[in-house]
């Protein structure tokens, strides 16, 4: 059984959501102890819990007694199934970091899975379920027929109330092979290695900024909208950013910008540059304020010539480690990242090697 120290690198959840992905995938039982131990409120938080037990139905796991604050956690997993799960956080708990234990074992179920999540769909120290729509997911297309994200409705700090659903076709089933090692042998012959590596030529900068509907009245998006536009102006490419309102239990809303970028001349399918960036209605920071933020934070990605920002390169470490081979370049190489190489690295035959923002991985 594998054992790790929930304290250890970074200290936060983003290890025991790493861990119970591949854990589900690779059927390796693992236990955890001192999780969130570096975080003001240790231990298992809601969408800890939920991710848990929505992977008790994906692939029978068994567990310790676990409720809110435990901070142990033993984890067995069984065979993925298909089907259609319904996962409801219950607060404003990040969807995204959810489906970060949930997407990596469903792309490789014996069929169809549909994950259907409530909870929040931004927030601080997160991903927007826009950011994992724009620029996690077109990385993942190689792994699957079919992924899609469709976001149903927003929910915003505190209350929640987001929904979405997550369409997955797998391309390569787990069950169709008597072990895992045959599995991950088959996946690398017919699967595109990650290459991530130069940025090439900025073509387009998109964006969403979605907002309850109560602030539609103050055409605060529509500000969003324009100050962005007018810090991205110096780039000289087409920037098309769109303003939704919507219903929600709470005010709230965000930006989310990705900048898209061809290689000789064209966006690779299988590997296409993305970089993101956010930034969220707060109070007492002005329309402006947002858009501006939002845009200098993805100026500062492009401007810095990598081809990963810093949320992209934290999801993508545990793709990686099913495709040795890879390498990406990126601005820096958080301490986040360093906790999922740890981790990749204790459930697949894989190391990784970091210089200088440049990430590789190799069989061991």
């Amino acid at each position: 059984m594998i054992q790790l120290d929930g304290s250890s690198g970074e200290g936060g959840g983003a290890l025991v959501r790493v861990a119970l992905a591949l854990s589900a995938l690779t059927g390796q039982e693992f236990k955890v102890t001192n999780i969130r131990a570096n975080r003001p409120e240790p231990g298992l938080k809601a969408q800890h819990l939920e991710a848990i037990n929505a992977l008790k139905q994906i692939c029978k796991a068994e567990t310790n007694d676990i409720k809110l604050g435990t901070t142990e956690l033993y984890f067995k997993p069984g065979k993925i199934k298909r089907g259609i799960y319904e996962i409801d956080i219950g607060t404003a708990g990040s969807i995204s970091l959810v489906l970060q234990a949930l997407i990596l074992p469903c792309l490789f179920a014996p069929g169809k899975v549909t994950l259907k999540i409530k909870g929040g769909t931004c927030g601080k120290w997160q991903a927007s379920v826009y950011y994992l729509q724009n620029v996690l997911l077109p990385h993942l297309h190689r792994f699957a027929e079919k992924i899609e994200l469709k976001i149903l409705k927003p929910g915003y700090y505190p209350q929640g109330g987001g929904e979405i659903s997550l369409e997955i076709s797998p391309k390569i089933r787990l069950m169709d092979f008597p072990e895992v090692s045959s599995f991950l042998t088959e996946l690398n012959s017919k699967t595109s290695k990650i290459k991530l590596l130069e940025q090439g030529k900025l073509e387009q900068i998109r964006g969403i900024v979605n907002l309850s509907s109560e602030l539609e009245s103050k055409e605060v998006g529509e500000r969003v909208k324009a100050a962005a536009e007018s810090s991205l102006k110096k780039f000289n490419v087409p920037v098309n950013i769109r303003v939704e309102y919507a219903h929600s239990l709470g005010p709230g809303g965000e930006l989310v910008l990705w900048g898209i970028f061809s290689q000789h001349g064209k966006v690779d399918p299988d590997n296409p540059i993305i970089l993101g960036s956010d930034a969220l209605l707060e109070r007492n920071k002005s329309s402006e304020q947002v858009g501006k933020e939002a845009a200098e934070k993805l100026a500062k990605e492009i401007e810095a010539g990598k081809v990963v920002d810093e949320h992209l390169l934290d999801q993508l470490i545990p793709f990686m480690g099913l495709l040795p081979s890879s390498e990406i370049s990126a601005k820096e190489v958080s301490s986040h990242a360093q906790t999922n190489i740890h981790i990749v690295e204790q459930f697949l035959p894989v190391k990784f090697k970091v210089l200088n923002g440049k990430i590789s991985v190799q069989s061991q």
